[in-house]
């Protein structure tokens, strides 16, 4: 046999006495797990805990695994949303398929547990604003993805919308830019599979009767198309109105949750001059590096613009204690001592893996308004978090999303 791993190779180390030589349907070892929360896949797919992680092994044709390996790695390197590849093991014995090797991805969900769950009744519009972002992110970067649909995402809370993660990347390919032809390939071919996937909802009952798969896989469509065309399209600009047009443009991309590389502008004579716009083909970032350089808190892009615009409601009312100003960095270290860490050290142990800390803290400051509101005043953040502890969080499935921590096998 043959294994290639990811460095550093600790992370997979543990994984090297697992039974490689026998079927992957056919294992019988203590460390494997079931994950409620998992897609449906055409390959045997099983999962297992070890190191306080959860990875996902898949057994398919050693050439596809190879080949899969190499693009997520390829995604990875330029900061896209896809699950983390560890590694492959190939060259199994009696001629087996090759095995690939994924982290699982801590508190994630798959589209058919979010229709399912009551929580979230009407999640259409948010999911497909996520998919159709990471497709286009995709086509950015030059990768045609050859499969995409719903069964091929995980979704991630993300300050109450949902960020997509690619998790299957076996039919895909990597060139310098995409045709046009291949971009259209790829949005018809979601199109026709997103349709299949909620007509398959329905038939099961948990597609909410207002929602038409023809109606939301047309939408997708739609959807990509403006998307495409507002982070792509050249305008010309007249030299009169060219700082405002500029700035309003890159205000509606940076709206958008995509960064801009590069801003070009080419003589078009009388005119006046060609705008074109170069965007960043990474994850959305911007928010997430400032929250994370101010506090070390890692977060989605939506969530750490809430966080941040708490940490400056936070400098305010310090400034306004005070008298005076105060710095960023004192602000943003004494909103993470009295502020986040407090709520997060108080969850319930027993409650602790509903949510990831920032998506529950998110919902905190949601609910902190929703009781301010009803009783009209502030009724502050630790009041709303020991309310939403006792009325909000037990109300969330334990199987909403999976943590990605394997289960606690002590008592």
């Amino acid at each position: 046999m043959h294994f290639v791993f990811t460095p550093p190779g600790e992370s997979a180390a543990g994984l090297l006495d697992l039974p490689w030589t026998v079927p992957l349907a056919e294992w019988d070892d203590a460390r494997l797990v079931e994950i409620r929360q998992r897609g449906l896949s055409r390959h045997t797919v099983r999962f297992v805990a070890e190191g306080g992680a959860v990875y996902a092994l898949k057994e398919l044709d050693a050439r596809l695994a190879r080949r899969e390996y190499r693009l997520l790695r390829e995604l990875r390197s330029l900061g896209l949303p896809a699950v983390e590849v560890i590694g492959v093991v190939v060259d199994r014995p009696d001629r087996q398929d090759a095995i690939l090797v994924t982290r699982f991805l801590d508190h994630s969900s798959s589209y058919r547990a979010l229709f399912a769950n009551a929580r979230y009744s009407h999640p259409t519009d948010r999911l497909l604003d996520a998919l159709v972002e990471l497709l286009v992110r995709l086509h950015l970067a030059g990768f045609m993805w050859g499969d995409c649909s719903l069964s091929n995402v995980l979704f991630r809370l993300d300050a109450g919308a949902f960020a997509a993660y690619l998790v299957d990347a076996e039919t895909a390919e990597l060139h310098p830019a995409l045709s046009e032809g291949q971009r259209d390939y790829d949005v018809s071919l979601a199109r026709e599979r997103i349709a299949g996937e909620l007509f398959d909802l329905a038939a099961a009952g948990t597609l909410p009767d207002d929602v038409d798969p023809i109606d939301v896989a047309d939408d997708v469509v739609r959807r990509y198309e403006g998307l495409w065309d507002e982070l792509t399209r050249e305008e010309i600009l007249h030299p009169s109105d060219q700082r405002y047009r500029i700035a309003e443009r890159l205000r509606r991309i940076n709206s958008l949750g995509f960064d801009v590389d590069e801003v070009e502008l080419v003589d078009a004579g009388p005119e006046g001059a060609r705008l074109r716009v170069r965007t960043r083909v990474a994850e959305p970032g911007h928010h997430r590096r400032i929250l994370l350089a101010r506090t070390g808190l890692d977060a989605q892009e939506n969530q750490a613009r809430r966080l941040l615009n708490d940490i400056a409601a936070f400098r305010g009312h310090l400034e306004r204690l005070h008298g005076g100003p105060v710095p960023e960095v004192v602000a943003s270290n004494q909103w993470l001592a009295e502020v986040y860490e407090p709520v997060i050290k108080a969850i319930p142990p027993d409650l602790r893996d509903r949510l990831d800390d920032v998506e529950l803290f998110h919902e905190v400051l949601e609910h902190r308004w929703y009781l301010s509101e009803r009783s009209g005043r502030d009724v502050g953040t630790s009041t709303a978090a020991q309310d939403y502890f006792a009325s909000v969080l037990p109300t969330i499935p334990a199987d909403l999303t999976e943590s990605g921590r394997p289960p606690d096998t002590t008592s």
